[in-house]
């Protein structure tokens, strides 16, 4: 390769005015490279060990260090270094080599300027996409360097935290949870543990003391940790969570009163004779009801309630039959808690959209046009795109057969999930068809009336801050036949200090959310590589 002639060492000068303390010699533009010599400008140096200052020069010699790129080209600095005597009798070092301020540091090979780009590309893209970044501006690296630039970057420094905020999440969902810590205050991380558990937290809040606000999901094991390793801090339960809570509880109880909310088309003429519209459809929904019940997911869900029943009587918790059985958590958790296998089915297939449901408005018009060949029916269906099977449509128009005459079609009610979302929302959000939807069903259902008046209490002192009220409102759910909802304040009452602060202070761990979500990110930007100490690096440096 063929180097240019030398260039004007007042450019080069320009671009090392960071290292004010050098003597640029000479500069060679090649190709690829340019190289630039420089030497010290000072005449004398500083022991590193003892500070004694020496201006006698053991010898030289010459450093290489690679700079930011520059015009495309790779830059080489080529700097001509000094080993100095200390003339100090008492330090232990006899020479010393200098360094220069800006520019070299101990058994560096980069500049400060091309080490602070690479460490700015590694903790934004990682690994491989920060390598293809890198090569892209000229800066040659290796995505395994990239990742040990990260594990080499010291901690930022923690100071006291007021007003922390505690959340979970999962390496692995379901399998393996860590968790993470949040400056409330600023709304950066300040630490991330490798569990969830009571003692981790508690000895991480024994070692940084001060601590006044500890902002916390409803998980217990939180709970324990901060009390028992900030006895005097106010512990609150987020309000985000205690809605979140709320609404699955809404959800299991409007799964439980589903059935109520079936209704008769005005649209549909009536039968002439024969028994009353409700007994047929009732008949006709208890035979499909029936044939569910030897459904695969009402069969396994069965199986599994009698095995984490069984485990549970025998003295197990929820992680050690999580582990036995290989199910997630919740999943455990549900059939751990729950007092019967009916109450586990009932939410489970609730509301469960059936593979008939588009047809039966067809089939009760063929029916009453006098086509009680369920056989015919069948086909007739199957042609407009039904996949099940002929026994469910046999099983459904049974009841039929007693009168020949079928009962108006009824009308499809909302989805269980649809359902709870406008409870859960308030009404000025709601459109006026889903106004007029949820209306309709609170009126069908007096359980799903009074479960609504309960959420829009609970709203209404969740918003104004109002937590004066909760013991009346938990005092009036308690009243009222919904067990769900009384399940929901049982768990209330077991946390009670700490929900009475969430509804009452205005800290809340909305940042920790956020906070959770970027973690996320970062963890799937370096898959395959994201171990506890890179990914936990990457969360308290990246900004």
């Amino acid at each position: 390769m063929r180097a240019s002639p030398p260039c004007d060492s007042r450019a080069a000068t320009s671009r090392c005015r960071q290292a004010a303390g050098v003597v640029v010699d000479r500069v060679e533009v090649a190709e690829a490279y340019v190289t630039i010599w420089v030497r010290p400008r000072a005449e004398q140096g500083t022991c590193p060990k003892c500070g004694c200052v020496s201006t006698r020069v053991h010898s030289h010699y010459e450093r290489r260090l690679a700079d930011a790129a520059f015009g495309g080209r790779r830059v080489l600095i080529r700097v001509l270094s000094r080993r100095f005597f200390c003339d100090n009798s008492l330090c232990p070092a006899q020479t010393f080599a200098e360094q220069i301020a800006g520019l070299t540091r101990p058994y560096a090979r980069r500049s400060p300027l091309l080490t602070g780009m690479l460490d700015a590309i590694a903790l934004a893209l990682a690994g491989r996409a920060g390598a293809r970044l890198a090569d892209l501006l000229g800066l040659r690296t290796s995505r395994s360097t990239l990742l040990r630039r990260i594990r080499a970057m010291p901690d930022p420094e923690i100071g006291v935290v007021t007003v922390l905020g505690v959340d979970d999440f999962a390496f692995r969902r379901g399998h393996v949870y860590g968790t993470i810590l949040i400056n409330m205050d600023t709304h950066d991380p300040v630490d991330v543990l490798p569990d969830r558990e009571a003692e981790t937290l508690a000895a991480w809040l024994r070692a940084h003391p001060g601590v006044e606000v500890i902002c916390r999901d409803r998980a217990g094991a939180y709970a324990d940790g901060a009390r028992t390793g900030a006895p005097d801090a106010i512990q609150t339960a987020d309000r985000w969570h205690l809605w979140n809570n709320l609404g699955k509880y809404v959800e299991k109880t409007v799964a439980a009163h589903h059935h109520c909310l079936r209704r008769a088309d005005p649209a549909q003429p009536a039968p002439v004779a024969g028994k009353p519209d409700r007994d047929l459809q009732q008949l006709a929904d208890n035979a499909a009801k029936a044939r569910a019940e030897t459904s695969a997911i009402v069969v396994r869900t069965r199986e599994r309630y009698a095995k984490v029943q069984a485990l549970k009587a025998a003295g197990k918790g929820i992680k050690p039959i999580m582990r036995e059985l290989g199910l997630a958590k919740e999943t455990v958790r549900r059939f751990y808690r729950a007092e019967t296998a009916e109450d586990v089915v009932a939410t489970s297939v609730a509301g469960r959209p059936s593979k008939l449901d588009p047809y039966k408005p067809h089939l009760h018009e063929r029916w009453n046009q006098g086509c009680t060949n369920v056989l015919e029916l069948h086909r007739e269906i199957a042609a407009r795109g039904y996949r099940g099977s002929y026994g469910s449509v046999r099983d459904y128009l049974a009841p039929f057969r007693e009168t020949r005459v079928a009962p108006p079609a009824v009308t499809k009610p909302p989805k269980v999930r649809t359902l709870t979302a406008w409870i859960m929302t308030h009404p000025d959000n709601l459109d006026s068809d889903d106004q007029l939807a949820l209306k309709q069903a609170l009126a069908d259902c007096p359980h799903l009336d009074v479960l609504a008046g309960h959420v829009q209490g609970f709203a209404q002192m969740m918003l104004e801050r109002r937590g004066d009220r909760l013991d009346d409102w938990m005092a009036k759910v308690d009243a009222d036949d919904l067990p769900y909802l009384r399940s929901f304040t049982k768990g209330l009452r077991q946390d009670h200090a700490a929900v009475l602060n969430g509804l009452t202070l205005q800290h809340s761990s909305g940042a920790v959310e956020g906070n959770v979500n970027r973690l996320k990110m970062l963890k799937r930007q370096t898959y395959g590589r994201a171990t506890f100490d890179l990914l936990r690096k990457r969360v308290l440096l990246t900004t």
